[in-house]
């Protein structure tokens, strides 16, 4: 797999002569150049490998100078079978009189969680129920075919078409939430296995990229709500979020939109045009950027499906049209509940906090309901799932109150809410980052 490391890692010495280093020492290497991190107390040098990392190298590289831990354990479902992939990277260990946390980090808060993730261990709590995923799978199938039915048996007048694109929408929306699953490998117990469905999910059922996908979604887990490190904040200039940014834009008297005006023209941007344009335009781009060939080939196999069935009743204009319009819908879909959890959250630059402190920070859950957990593909429990994404997520509510109880413990405020004020806080938000935007261009 490649040798990231010195002493110990390239020169072969043998494991008894690893050297051991300070925390002050490790964290100097967080450069694009020079990767370290810690796993439990051992030291890797990731830098030659973080470019083969499958997660993408942006992912591993967030983690340098810390202690990867919980990440590391976080994300792999098979973490022995990794750690064989980790041995030709050891440079040493943490000296015998350094803490295992990096920063100050509350070492009590760390244990306490890593013993509940042992504790849903042992309630199987990480086993997924094959009925679950395979009844999921079966009524996103069952939409696709209606909508069939319906134009072939109706015709493609307006109410039919209309019905059509909504039945078309909540299929793709759906199988976004499913591709989510298998992309977070919490279906089978084989990684392989997860990647395989996934591609023919995201890839043969939406049109998109699982590569894309996995490159940018995991640096938002590994990161959420930290500037420059997770993508989902990454707002290009558009939009101003949380407190300090909007703040550090006026005073530099930055303008490149009314900010203060920002949830207002919210609604003509980000709902609209997130997936019909710039998802789309960074998916084709990537794929062929990168030479994600197979994905490319998977997303190709989605549009020759579509245009295949729908060409013969709308024509090819008509055809493109409808598939416009579809995205356009579950674009709202997919900017209302993904954000509703994040953006009226904390949002600032790395503060370096504890897995579970730093999840719960940039997260919130909604109520649950029947509803609720199907409209947002149970994202509605987003603090479990942040704190352990490769939980199957129909497990969610039986780790909530261990979640609970374990944050009740060490103050970490835990937030729920319901769905329409889940909504209404994402333009209270933006309100709010606008108002200190303009506060800071004219005053400061």
């Amino acid at each position: 797999m490649g040798k990231g490391g010195e002493k110990g890692g390239e020169s072969g010495e043998p494991e008894a002569q690893i050297r051991s280093y300070t925390w002050e020492e490790i964290q100097k290497h967080n450069l694009r150049t020079d990767k370290w991190l810690v796993i439990e107390r051992k030291v890797y040098n990731v830098t030659k490998w973080a470019n083969r990392h499958p997660g993408g190298q942006r992912v591993i590289s967030h983690c340098a100078g810390e202690d990867a831990t919980d990440a590391f354990q976080a994300f792999h479902i098979n973490p022995a079978l990794v750690q064989k992939f980790l041995k030709p990277l050891l440079i040493g260990e943490l000296a015998p009189g350094e803490p295992s946390q990096d920063r100050d980090k509350n070492s009590q808060l760390v244990q306490d969680f890593r013993t509940l993730r042992k504790t849903a261990e042992d309630m199987n709590l990480f086993r997924a129920n094959p009925l679950f995923f395979s009844l999921y799978l079966g009524h996103i199938i069952a939409m696709e075919v209606l909508a069939w039915l319906m134009v072939s048996y109706f015709g493609t007048g307006w109410i039919t078409t209309l019905i059509l694109a909504c039945i078309l929408t909540t299929s793709q929306a759906q199988a976004g939430w499913l591709q989510h699953d298998f992309g977070h490998l919490s279906v089978f117990k084989k990684s392989s296995w997860n990647h395989i469905v996934h591609k023919f999910v995201i890839g043969h059922l939406k049109g998109a990229s699982a590569n894309w996908w996995n490159h940018r979604h995991f640096q938002h887990h590994a990161k959420p709500n930290i500037f420059k490190k997770d993508p989902d904040v990454n707002m290009l200039h558009i939009f101003v979020l949380g407190d300090t940014q909007p703040v550090e834009y006026g005073k530099k008297k930055l303008k490149y939109l009314p900010y203060n005006h920002q949830h207002e023209y919210f609604f003509l941007i980000f709902p609209p045009l997130l997936i019909p344009v710039y998802f789309q335009i960074q998916i084709i781009s990537t794929m062929i950027r990168r030479r994600f060939w197979a994905d490319l080939a998977w997303a190709i196999s989605y549009y020759m499906r579509y245009f295949i069935t729908y060409i013969p009743f709308y024509g090819v204009l008509g055809s493109l049209s409808l598939l416009t319009f579809v995205r356009f819908l579950e674009s709202h879909w997919f900017v209302w509940v993904t954000q509703m959890n994040h953006i009226p959250m904390e949002i600032d630059c790395e503060k370096h906090r504890d897995w579970l402190s730093s999840q719960v920070a940039a997260t919130c859950n909604i109520e649950q309901s029947f509803f609720n957990d199907w409209f947002t593909g149970h994202l509605n429990f987003q603090i479990e799932h942040h704190l352990f994404p490769t939980m199957p997520r129909h497990n969610f509510w039986k780790v909530k109150p261990l979640v609970k109880s374990l944050c009740a413990k060490y103050g970490v405020q835990y937030e729920e809410k319901p769905l329409g004020k889940a909504f209404v806080d994402i333009v209270g938000s933006l309100k709010k980052s606008g108002d200190l935007w303009l506060d800071a261009y004219l005053h400061k």
